[in-house]
């Protein structure tokens, strides 16, 4: 039985620029697919690498659609390489390939603060507005600076409030303990990504920041969590052979088909958490239907991004504390898709 493919590339300015230690990020992009059986049903699916990972690219997901053609099978869906990872998970989400979910009660969700000392104006209203946990990008600007806005942030945090630090993989070794020996004693939750190593860097270099991770993680109290060091099925086994004591932060929309490396992490019992990135209202729909399937330790999830865009049907849920399933089947796909016509 074939089916119908059509998809749309996106390229859609943020309604504020997104600031990390890869830099400025002003623009998404991405794209859409959409898959029509011949009985009429319709699903929608998205593919939006990051511009700053290596392998799969917007790029190559837009050939891979071309080649694909206008009708498809199964066995050609099921064949778009391993490497297109974020392609391979869109087609099956637009397949009907969900995860079942069993509990439907809210999540509370982490609100995104701003890097450098914008996050310090926004903290408060953030935290009137009912969110306890806060997300902060670190290693943006001078460490010396950073530090101090810390201790701005901690002072402000309202009562059970916690911060989560994300460095993107900015630091070296010394940077790192620098700020986790500043972090040991205050409402941190962990530090995420503090180190990282590209493939393009060489093994040599990947396992050196991995046995830097490791080392950190065992030797402060605060915990460290893995981002962008987790990037598929392949990527968490390694992990968890490792015996990896800290976080894993996934990004459901990145790491392509990760039954099995969900099933082994609920297996040990690892703290996870769902998050964002960035993505359009399709993709959202996706991720958090992945984050609400989750069964294990539930932990805030880092989902508080939206309104990223100016058009109201590309966005995912509001930022607000708590996410609840009605939010999730209440996106839309198929407006999204016809706002990008």
């Amino acid at each position: 039985m074939t089916h119908r493919l059509s998809y749309r590339r996106y390229a859609l300015e943020f309604r504020v620029p997104v600031r990390t230690a890869h830099g400025i990020w002003p623009v998404r992009e991405g794209v859409l697919v959409r898959l029509e059986t011949p009985g009429g049903d319709v699903g929608y699916g998205e593919a939006a690498p990051l511009p700053w990972a290596a392998g799969e690219t917007v790029d190559a997901i837009e050939a891979a659609c071309r080649r694909l053609g206008e009708e498809v099978d199964p066995a050609m869906l099921a064949a778009v390489p391993a490497e297109l990872g974020c392609l391979r998970l869109a087609l099956q989400t637009a397949g009907g390939q969900l995860p079942e979910v069993q509990a439907t009660s809210a999540r509370p969700v982490a609100a995104l603060l701003p890097a450098g000392r914008a996050a310090l104006p926004l903290l408060g209203p953030k935290a009137e507005a009912g969110f306890r946990v806060f997300k902060w990008k670190v290693g943006v600007g001078e460490v010396q600076e950073e530090l101090g806005w810390l201790d701005e942030l901690c002072a402000r945090l309202p009562t059970g409030g916690k911060l989560r630090l994300d460095a993107n993989g900015a630091w070296d070794r010394r940077t790192a303990e620098r700020w986790l020996d500043r972090c040991a004693e205050r409402p941190v939750e962990f530090v995420e990504q503090p180190c990282f190593a590209a493939a393009s860097e060489g093994a040599t270099a990947q396992q050196k920041v991995e046995d830097m991770l490791l080392g950190l993680a065992g030797d402060y109290p605060t915990p460290v969590a893995l981002d962008e060091s987790v990037q598929s099925d392949r990527d968490l086994a390694r992990w968890l052979a490792a015996g990896w004591p800290g976080f894993y932060v996934l990004k459901p929309g990145l790491m392509g088909d990760m039954t099995g490396g969900l099933a082994a992490l609920r297996k040990v019992g690892a703290r996870v958490v769902f998050s964002s990135a960035l993505e359009t209202a399709v993709g959202a729909r996706s991720a958090l239907h992945r984050a609400f399937a989750w069964d294990g330790e539930i932990h805030a999830l880092g989902f508080g991004v939206w309104p990223l865009f100016a058009e109201a049907a590309l966005n995912g849920p509001t930022a607000t504390p708590f996410i609840r399933w009605q939010d999730v089947t209440a996106l839309d796909p198929e407006a999204a898709w016809n706002a990008l016509s």
